[in-house]
């Protein structure tokens, strides 16, 4: 009899923000996975659509408000230009270290095999077409379809 052994064969990635910060960690974990021979996939859901939205994927910004991390007051983060000039200088930071810019990451992560869904949902709540869409979306899907994709001894979900 052959016991599981909690190998990790899938990460199920769940992406409902499309803040910059949030973005880059669901790509990087999905990439990550894969640089490891795992498979991956991302469900992009409600404001995580703008990531893989042909108009807005490349004008993602960082959340300057109501981030804690940010290690500023709500109000000073509330500020005009702070948002602008924090995403300034988190995409300069990123560009330092080779992280590529969010449609070079979505062709990579294509290319590497990782799966793209978007939240059918979502997409009628946001009025959104598959063309509107990054040309390596796999299709829209309900939340149970994305869910049947991970019936898989092996599977780990993961909500950014």
């Amino acid at each position: 009899m052959n016991e599981y052994n909690g190998e990790i064969k899938k990460m199920m990635i769940i992406l409902s923000k499309a803040s910059l910060e949030n973005v880059y960690a669901a790509f990087i974990l999905a990439n990550g996975a894969r640089m490891e021979g795992i498979e991956a996939e991302i469900f992009f859901t409600f404001f995580g659509l703008e990531a893989i939205h042909k108009k807005k994927l490349e004008k993602l910004h960082v959340a300057t408000v109501g981030n804690p991390a940010m290690h500023i007051p709500t109000m000073i983060g509330g500020l005009p230009g702070m948002e602008a000039m924090a995403t300034k200088m988190m995409k300069k930071e990123m560009e330092k270290l080779d992280i590529p810019p969010v449609h070079e990451f979505l062709d990579i992560m294509k290319q590497s095999g990782v799966k793209f869904w978007a939240c059918k949902l979502a997409m009628e709540m946001f009025h959104y077409k598959e063309e509107d869409l990054y040309e390596g979306v796999g299709g829209v899907l309900t939340v149970g379809e994305f869910y049947k994709k991970g019936s898989v001894l092996g599977t780990h979900m993961l909500f950014v």
